[in-house]
């Protein structure tokens, strides 16, 4: 069987970007999005368990940086189907060499692309367009108690966000800056 995804390893471990392959012939094509037994070695013993869809509608816009504490933290598969955004993951995993690193990937309905991060990353994006609209697979269901930020205009962070930042949202931007009181989190 060929595989329907080409998997790439990043700078960060763990982290994977996924590039669909789609088939198709005069009429349009067909493009799987997720596939639990091609995608096994990134998923392990656990499932999707929940699947949003955001719409941001006004380019430069920032979201993030989001994650959820243990026991809920999770994996989640995020892919732009309309539009192209900047997204950036950024490892927080206590004792990772990689700790408070980003990677960032231009995400488009276009390109393809899935950016599949590990449990112990943050997330956000900048939208590149007007009317960008993501789809999230996540391994764990929202959890409120378990919610957390960081500030993705933190210096100490110093993530190159490609446009003027035009708009946040008010919890966004009361997402702490890290001190060095900030170990990361377990995973």
């Amino acid at each position: 069987m060929t595989s329907r995804f080409e998997i790439t390893d990043t700078p960060l471990d763990g982290l994977k970007l996924l590039e669909r392959k789609p088939i198709g012939d005069n009429r349009g094509y067909l493009e799987r999005l997720f596939c639990d037994s091609e995608l096994a070695a990134i998923l392990g013993n656990r499932t999707i368990r929940q699947i949003n869809r955001t719409m941001t509608t006004k380019k430069g816009t920032v979201r993030g940086l989001h994650f959820q504490h243990p026991p809920h933290a999770e994996t989640k598969f995020v892919t732009c189907l309309k539009g192209e955004v900047y997204d950036v993951a950024v490892d927080l995993r206590a004792g990772s060499p990689t700790f408070l690193q980003w990677h960032a990937e231009l995400l488009s309905e276009g390109n393809r692309k899935t950016f599949v991060l590990p449990e112990g990353f943050a997330h956000g994006f900048q939208t590149m367009s007007n009317d960008c609209e993501l789809l999230y697979l996540h391994t764990e269901a929202y959890c409120r108690e378990s919610e957390a930020g960081l500030h993705a205009l933190d210096a100490s962070l110093s993530i190159t966000w490609p446009l003027s930042v035009t708009e946040q949202s008010i919890r966004d931007q009361q997402h702490p800056m890290i001190t060095s009181s900030f170990k990361g989190v377990a995973v």
